[in-house]
């Protein structure tokens, strides 16, 4: 029985999980087309520290898990939260380790103009309570701009309406059209970076972000974070005219002025012409009759300051005078200081007399004689003294030896460890002795001890 049940269990294609899980994987890959777009609501969102993204899409009446990876969410330009309905481009799958069908989110954005409405409140929310439209922030735009810059299509109704409006009112001003696409993927991106290289070059006193009207769709690219940055970081004064009238984006709040229209945004940014003139007529007449008065007064003073003005001949005979007064002052100065200077070298010249170092020289040459023939005679007394007295050390020193007793006869006797033996006590028979003479020692052994 058991024989027939292995053997059965042998013919059986048995599946592990692991197997039935890649299988179960493959087929659902295989059998649905790459990228297909599901419409949805995000909920149970998790944003681990890995930079991915997992969350489940639901309905009324289902719900799927999605995972959307770190490469593919960084490319979002919208803030991911529970609640935003979404289209998400997918990939069918399976996850294996637990066995639960899944999506592999490729792209996302946001479904329908409500989310879209969504999204830029909470952006403009969030920029307002950053700052980004803070009046304090606000450039003032030039007066009488020499180049003026334009940001947008090249080939839309805004650039023709601005440049027509321009030719119109400031024919002076250059104009530089930065063309960018102001409608679509990485058009954002676009206008960002070109307002950066517009603020790199340096090119223009003023800039004009523009673009016709249209849905909230299509003018998304001004509500993107990064449009809204690039204004706010613009050193060159920038003027939004984007849409129609009715139209408000993030960008319009940035910017250092809005206009209505891209023909309002032209017209903010350039004097009348017309006005101009009449301006300069009327500071033509105002400076004329400025510099008659002027010159009148200044024609009145120079008649006061010629009859002030002494005669010339008057001053170069007083100069003349002057100028023989200190040439007299300065002979009699003169003849002063060389006679005080005279005087007071003649008193030098005794003081050098009288120190004249020759007589000491002779005074010092005498005084050392002197005090050498004291040298010799204090040395020679004090070498005659000091002899005198070694030998009396020398006679007192012999006589306490102990080399004069030995000379008499007498002996020093030590042990082997060289300690000197005063009493028979000290050693034992058969001992080593070392008996010290005048000339010479003796080593001997103990036969017998005497003791008194």
């Amino acid at each position: 029985m058991g024989t027939l049940m292995n053997k059965e269990q042998e013919t059986r294609d048995i599946y592990t999980v692991t197997r039935l899980n890649r299988e179960a994987r493959a087929a659902l890959e295989g059998n649905f087309p790459p990228a297909i777009w599901v419409r949805g609501e995000i909920s149970n969102l998790a944003q681990p520290g890995s930079g991915h993204l997992y969350f489940s899409l639901k309905d009324k009446y289902s719900q799927v898990r999605c995972a959307m990876f770190k490469n593919r969410n960084r490319h979002l330009k919208f803030l991911v939260e529970n609640g935003l309905e979404v289209l998400a481009q997918v990939n069918v799958s399976l996850y294996e380790g637990r066995g639960e069908f899944q999506l592999i989110v490729e792209r996302m954005e946001p479904a329908g103009a409500g989310a879209l409405q969504q999204m830029f409140e909470k952006l403009k929310q969030r920029l307002l309570e950053e700052g980004l439209f803070d009046k304090e922030h606000k450039l003032p735009l030039p007066a009488y701009p020499k180049i003026i810059g334009v940001v947008t299509s090249p080939t839309g109704a805004a650039v023709k309406d601005i440049l027509q409006v321009l030719r119109r009112r400031y024919a002076t001003a250059g104009v530089i059209i930065y063309p960018v696409p102001v409608q679509g993927e990485g058009s954002a991106d676009q206008v960002a970076k070109t307002l950066s290289m517009a603020n790199q070059r340096r090119e223009c006193d003023v800039l004009i972000i523009a673009r016709g009207g249209g849905s909230l769709e299509d003018l998304w690219s001004f509500n993107e974070e990064i449009v809204a940055r690039a204004i706010y970081q613009s050193a060159i004064p920038v003027v939004s005219g984007i849409g129609h009238e009715i139209d408000f984006t993030i960008a319009d709040f940035v910017a250092d002025q809005r206009a209505s229209t891209p023909s309002a945004a032209a017209e903010l940014v350039s004097p009348d012409t017309m006005e101009l003139k009449a301006r300069l007529g009327y500071l033509d007449s105002k400076l004329g009759l400025h510099i008659a008065n002027l010159l009148d007064s200044q024609v009145k003073n120079v008649n006061q300051l010629f009859k002030r003005l002494p005669r010339p001949v008057n001053l170069l005979q007083n100069m003349f005078q002057r100028v023989d007064d200190l040439t007299i002052r300065l002979k009699h100065s003169t003849d002063n200081i060389i006679r005080l200077r005279r005087a007071r070298l003649n008193r030098l010249a005794g003081v050098v007399r009288e120190e004249n170092p020759l007589h000491r020289l002779r005074s010092y040459r005498d005084k050392c004689t002197h005090l050498n023939k004291q040298l010799q005679d204090h040395c020679g007394h004090t070498l005659h003294t000091l002899t005198e007295r070694l030998r009396f050390l020398s006679r007192a020193l012999n006589m306490a030896s102990p080399l004069s007793t030995l000379d008499r006869g007498y002996a020093i006797v030590t042990d082997e460890h060289e300690n000197i033996i005063r009493k028979a006590d000290q050693v034992q028979e058969n001992a080593v002795i070392n008996t010290k003479l005048s000339k010479g020692s003796i080593q001997s052994t103990v036969n017998k001890i005497v003791r008194d």
